[in-house]
């Protein structure tokens, strides 16, 4: 059951963050996904995470890709330490494009049901990136 699990994390970070399906997408999300680590007060189902990927990191970062460098899995829940990189050429959190690499470092917590992503948690880098991004 472990290795499965970790199996469908590592296919949703390839498949979803990484190539941007949203067959994948839909395949690997149960019905009622609550996503813990969205922002307070805003959307906390499936689509909030798809808005993420599809609309703030995909239209920002050019050949963005996703490095698992951990994952530890123990019942139903796995744990992934990643890397979300790519070249900052779109707008990111209101910085227009520099050209430079980006990396955003994150370490998630995903409980898998039935094969689907039915909850997260996850801390990552991305706040830190806009003071990165404005130095010269």
């Amino acid at each position: 059951m472990s290795a499965d699990n970790k199996e469908v994390v590592r296919r949703f970070n390839i498949e979803v963050i990484q190539n941007g399906s949203e067959s994948e997408f839909r395949a690997l999300m149960a019905p009622h996904f609550i996503n813990h680590a969205a922002p307070q007060g805003m959307p906390n189902g499936a689509e909030s995470m798809w808005h993420t990927f599809q609309n703030i990191l995909r239209p920002a970062l050019s050949n963005l890709t996703v490095t698992i460098h951990d994952q530890i899995a123990e019942g139903d829940k796995v744990t992934t330490r990643k890397t979300i990189s790519g070249v900052h050429t779109g707008t990111l959190l209101g910085i227009p494009g520099t050209g430079r690499d980006v990396a955003i470092g994150v370490i998630d917590i995903v409980r898998v049901q039935d094969g689907r992503y039915a909850e997260h948690w996850g801390l990552n880098t991305l706040s830190t990136l806009p003071a990165a991004l404005s130095k010269a």
